[in-house]
């Protein structure tokens, strides 16, 4: 699955300064092809497996290998400037940057595809829901699994997607 490239954000472009100043603070060096794996993630969009992030990478830079890539990942989660994700289909997935930064996901359990969706009335109501209870919320996730509406659409991208059942 090819995932288009875009620019980086201002978002982007602070969480790869604080990056850089975390495997600066960890005694880690900055290397040109921690560089360019920054800025491919960064480029792409939604939900990023390990090996759709290394099938980009490799296309700019050959010489950059598969473990260096999950590392990056792995030390971007680290850092706390990427969010790893699992969809309930074994694969984790990666989320640096959202149009919306508090959002929810739906999950269509048939082809993959991820929706994000943030609603005001939901954040409102869990705040309301939290004050009744007497309880401080740190952090949530909202994640709906379901299945898309559109069928034949549903069915093209299932194609696409061999890993699905």
């Amino acid at each position: 699955m090819s995932k288009k490239l875009g620019k980086l954000s201002e978002i982007s472009e602070e969480k790869i300064r604080n990056f850089h100043e975390y495997t600066r603070l960890q005694g880690l060096k900055t290397t040109k092809q921690r560089g360019t794996i920054l800025d491919v993630f960064f480029r792409m969009k939604g939900h990023i497996s390990v090996e759709e992030l290394y099938d980009i990478v490799k296309t700019v830079n050959p010489r950059i290998g598969y473990a260096t890539v999950y590392r990056t990942l792995h030390l971007l989660v680290d850092s706390g400037q990427v969010e790893e994700r699992r969809f309930g289909d074994g694969m984790s997935r990666y989320e640096g940057h959202s149009e919306v930064e508090r959002h929810g996901h739906m999950i269509c359990e048939e082809c993959g595809q991820i929706l994000e969706f943030f609603n005001e009335e939901l954040e409102t109501l869990q705040i309301k829901l939290a004050d009744e209870l007497e309880f401080d919320i740190h952090y949530h996730r909202h994640e709906l699994f379901g299945s898309c509406m559109d069928k034949s659409s549903c069915a093209k991208r299932r194609k696409k997607n061999p890993k699905l059942k």
